[in-house]
């Protein structure tokens, strides 16, 4: 079970620090990922990190600004965004996977609940 936290209301260029608990100890050995969704659109990748954290990745859009990271002893993944924009503005989901690639929503077996971040402008 992942419970995603941290969203809220924020004004651009302002930061946020999403946190995702997992209940499970088993949680080290998931890849664990970011996703969004936006009014109206489809949800989409933002940022994904291997089990052992060697591998991350993020979308084009957030590369520079966002950072995702975790704490396997604490269960824990992370995603600290810095410099938000208004086109941030979306529910933030967390999810888990154990396949090799990872990039995309069918990867994920477990999913969050979901957060929501609102950049004003």
């Amino acid at each position: 079970q992942l419970q995603a936290y941290g969203g809220g209301l924020v004004q651009a260029g302002g930061s946020l620090r999403l946190s995702c608990a997992a209940s499970e100890r088993t949680f080290r050995y998931y890849n664990m990922g970011w996703f969004r969704q936006a009014p109206g659109k489809e949800r989409e990748f933002v940022a994904a990190i291997s089990f052992s954290s060697v591998t991350r990745y993020y979308t084009d859009s957030v590369k520079g600004r966002f950072t995702i990271s975790r704490d396997n002893a604490e269960n824990t993944a992370y995603l600290q965004m810095n410099s938000l924009k208004p086109e941030d503005t979306a529910i933030y989901y967390c999810a888990a996977s154990q396949r090799t690639s990872y990039l995309t929503e069918v990867a994920y077996h477990y999913w969050g609940q979901g957060t929501q971040v609102t950049v004003s402008s």
